[in-house]
């Protein structure tokens, strides 16, 4: 942190907490010593393998005792290294929400981070400057403020300087509104939870919502992790009983065993597995714009039904554009969205350049020359950002679609009379190639009483009233199609003392603008629809814009007005609500009785918000979504998820990687498990099955458990996390807080893990009852087999309906490479000089076409299985 005027590094994290960002993890406290010793203390799994290791050292195994020991430093390295990444992916919002201010200190102007600004300091707030703190305003120009994340109110507010040392509200600005015209020189007064937002920000409680993803995982761990310890304790105690010496090497032996059968079987893999799935689901989020907050509620976006976004900035871009101009009798069409250069004026839908139209010249020479916002380039190609006011900002980007750049223009600016309320007009004098012009624009209805002549192509003409009647119905029809419009005029000025430039000139125009739907928010919806999820847009805007903007996006449904949901009962909106689709002239809290009302219907709520007074209604959702560019710190501390591109089509692709990320929980939940059945069956059956067959217990060592248990269960499991998504995961209904597991899936679960025991049991009965082999031959045969059959299974799970034959093996790449490091891995443990450790020995021919037929049977087996799941529904397996 940045120490600047005696702010300690302690006082600056503080102030990051007032700033409402001390909820986001911050990878530089989480330092990769604690992220270790968390790992070694919270995982039991690392205390039971360490007495297996010393009970090892105690009989004298020291062999096992340090391959145990080795196991033990695995596994802390793979849960450290998933937990880093984890933290990591989500410290990449804090970043984001740091802001930036302008300080005089020591008489110059310099760059500071924003929670580093104190009381006494002078503050430079300029046109589209977002307030850092409350001030005093000791200097201003034509100062306009936006306080609508404190107020809701979205008219702007007229500033003024204070005189000596009494001031009221009007010449405060507060922390958290916008400069969106003028300039000043503003004196801190308070910061963070002292300023009006900080109060705000303040009443807004702390509790966590309760993560359902979490209490799911809890359940099915406590229940394995109850078989795992009764099962391997009644596989212990077979053993004693059948064995012809009780002596302490035996019991220690068979102790050594059952806790290796313990920690198979304990979903220790759960934890890593779940972090690495959800870390990467953050990773894809944030490549896609979307930035998590709380990781725990990725998988519960797959289950929302209803999303209620924002119009303005959301589901529109929050960018004026121009979209028509009236001259010369006619009106233009001009294409593009935002503040993107790219777009054609277009007249009778073909392309013409405006540059050889007079009168569009005109305009666009006006709408350029008499403006005060400016236009930046981010970078990208024909992308622009802004500073100043909305409108202002869309003709400058009209006259980039012309060609027609501000800083291009030789001229001197000799006179200015600036935009105010009552005048509704703006004009600027200047001196462009030796002539005195005056570029004049505002509302049309006032210029027009400006205005003597008019412009048509070449020629100029005294403007009649008939005139001024047929270009004040054009500028209704526009209004109708609910296009705000600014009108342009302009005149040669001769005399500069004398001539009043505002009277007599000539008019040439007016342009219709809008803040137009984003061009993939369209098909973003139909999308939803076909998920079954229904939109809601919810605007400040009157009943007809609103209506506009939702039939050209296809949102269909009643309209209610702010008004008419007040006269409502909660009682009565909750039957109503249902068949409402778009809200208009809505008020910050009219969204929290609209979550409220749907989630008493049983809807799961996607809600999105910007300002102050929207983090209740975000915090009360099942997922708040704040806007990263103009939402607020507090929206965004309240928030599940951040957009960094305030766009509608972002939340529709954060549900679907929920719902592939919930699908992914599913295969690698039921892989690892049918696994961990798998082995307890083998070695429980097997202590069964050795009076009879004459086997030698255990089947499978305990050095060779743990082994399987780290390289074949948590490798693929961890890679099924990772599984990529299906091109149909938003072709089907939401889920309705739907378990990991139901009836069928552990049905499918059992019915895997008791298969794989059946084909690991017959290896051994065919190597050993069969072909005479030794027991160790055996041993072996079945260990391979048993890893060999769970790399199969593995494949298998990366589609519940898709074969593993129909399928490529890079479908899921990173499963193949698991795969191939497991394979190298067991083949190192039995053909080179490991085996000894392991106790296994090298296998022949015939040893290694038993494990491969075993797997190509195994193959064979699932994708028949399902073909005839297709047709009897046996198994939960559709949508996977």
């Amino acid at each position: 942190m940045i120490e600047e005027k005696g702010l300690t590094a302690i006082e600056a994290e503080k102030r990051l907490e007032e700033f409402g960002l001390n909820d986001i993890k911050d990878i530089s406290k989480t330092t990769p010593l604690r992220i270790l010793l968390r790992q070694i203390k919270s995982n039991f799994i690392i205390y039971l393998l360490t007495f297996t290791m010393v009970v090892s050292f105690f009989i004298g195994k020291s062999i096992t005792a340090y391959a145990i020991l080795a196991i033990i430093c695995m596994v802390v390295f793979a849960g450290f290294l998933q937990e880093f990444r984890a933290e990591k992916s989500i410290s990449a919002l804090k970043s984001m929400l740091i802001q930036v201010s302008i300080v005089i200190r020591d008489g110059k102007e310099q760059e500071v981070l924003s929670v580093n600004i104190v009381p006494e300091d002078i503050l430079v707030l300029r046109n589209g400057d977002k307030i850092p703190a409350d001030c005093i305003i000791l200097e201003e120009k034509e100062l306009r403020v936006d306080e609508s994340i404190l107020t809701g109110e979205s008219m702007e507010v007229k500033k003024r300087a204070a005189s000596g040392k009494n001031y009221a509200e009007v010449n405060s600005v507060f922390m958290g509104s916008y400069i969106v015209n003028g300039r000043c020189i503003a004196k801190v007064i308070h910061t963070g939870m002292n300023t009006k937002f900080g109060k705000i920000s303040g009443l807004i409680s702390s509790t966590e919502k309760e993560l359902p993803l979490q209490k799911k995982v809890n359940k099915i761990a406590k229940y394995m992790v109850t078989v795992a310890i009764v099962v391997s304790t009644l596989t212990g105690l077979l053993m004693l009983s059948r064995s012809a010496t009780i002596s302490e090497e035996v019991v220690l032996n068979v102790l050594i065993l059952v806790i290796a059968l313990a920690v198979s079987a304990f979903p220790e893999g759960f934890p890593v597995v779940l972090i690495t799935t959800l870390a990467s689901g953050a990773h894809h989020m944030a490549k896609k714009n979307a930035i998590v907050n709380r990781m725990s509620i990725i998988e519960t976006l797959g289950e929302t039904t209803v999303i209620c976004s924002d119009k303005t900035g959301t589901i529109t871009k929050g960018e004026m554009t121009v979209r028509k101009v009236f001259a010369n009798n006619t009106v233009y069409e001009v294409t593009g969205t935002g503040y993107e250069g790219k777009g054609n004026f277009l007249y009778k839908n073909k392309k013409i350049n405006p540059n050889n139209e007079p009168a569009l010249r005109n305009i666009m020479m006006n709408a350029v020359i008499c403006n005060d916002a400016i236009i930046e380039r981010t970078g990208k190609d024909m992308e622009f950002k802004t500073i100043g006011s909305p409108t202002e900002s869309a003709l400058l980007i009209m006259g980039v679609k012309a060609g027609l750049f501000k800083e291009d223009l030789r001229l001197i600016k000799i006179q200015e009379k600036p935009f105010n309320s009552e005048r509704k007009m703006m004009s600027v004098l200047c001196k462009i190639n030796e002539e005195n012009i005056a570029y004049s624009k505002g509302a049309l209805e006032y210029l027009i009483k400006k205005c003597k002549y008019i412009q048509k192509n070449k020629s100029i003409y005294r403007l009649t009233k008939i005139e001024k009647e047929k270009i004040l119905d054009f500028n209704k029809n526009m209004t109708i199609s609910s296009l705000r419009t600014i009108a342009f005029a302009y005149k040669k000025v001769n005399q500069l003392k004398n001539d009043p430039f505002e009277d007599d000139l000539i008019f040439v125009g007016f342009a219709g603008m809008e803040d137009p739907a984003r061009e993939e928010v369209k098909d973003a919806i139909a999308q939803c629809y076909t998920a079954g999820i229904k939109v809601n847009m919810i605007t400040g805007d009157n009943k007809e814009t609103a209506i506009s903007i939702a039939k050209e996006i296809g949102i269909n449904g009643k309209v209610m007005e702010g008004n008419d949901l007040d006269n409502l009962t909660d009682d009565e909106l909750k039957k109503e609500i249902s068949n409402i689709s778009i809200f208009a002239r809505v008020k910050p809290e009219h969204k929290l009785r609209i979550v409220r009302a749907l989630k008493s219907n049983g809807e799961i709520v996607t809600m999105t918000g910007d300002g102050v007074n929207d983090a209740p209604a975000l915090k009360e959702a099942h997922i708040g979504i704040a806007m990263g560019k103009k939402g607020t710190d507090v929206s965004r501390s309240v928030a599940d998820l951040t957009l960094k591109d305030d766009n509608f089509s972002t939340i529709v692709s954060a549900i679907s990687e929920g719902r592939t990320i919930f699908k992914n929980i599913r295969k690698f939940a039921t892989y690892q498990l049918s696994c961990n059945v798998a082995e307890l069956s083998i070695l429980f059956v097997g202590v069964l099955l050795s009076p009879f067959l004459g086997w030698q217990i255990p089947i499978l060592l305990a050095l060779q458990i743990l082994f399987m248990n780290l390289v074949t269960d948590n490798l693929p499991a961890i890679t099924l996390g990772l599984n990529p998504s299906s091109n149909d995961s938003m072709a089907e209904p939401p889920r309705r807080n739907s378990d990991i597991f139901n009836k069928k899936l552990l049905t499918l679960l059992f019915f895997t893990g008791g298969l794989l025991a059946i084909l690991v049991l017959s290896s051994y009965f065919f190597v050993f009852n069969v072909l005479g082999a030794t027991h160790e031959y055996a041993r072996t045969v079945a260990l391979f087999s048993l890893i060999s059959l769970e790399i199969v299974s593995a494949f298998n799970f990366r589609s519940f309906r898709k074969g593993v034959f129909n399928r490529g093996l890079m479908a899921n790449h990173y499963l193949f490479y698991a795969s191939a490091i497991s394979l190298i891995a067991t083949f190192a443990i039995v053909y080179s000089p490991l085996n000894k450790v392991f106790e296994t020995v090298p296998l022949k021919t015939d040893g290694l076409l038993i494990v491969l037929a075993l797997s190509l049977s195994l193959a064979i087996i699932f994708d028949l299985l399902k073909y005839a799941n297709k047709k009897i529904k046996f198994f939960d397996l559709e949508h996977m």
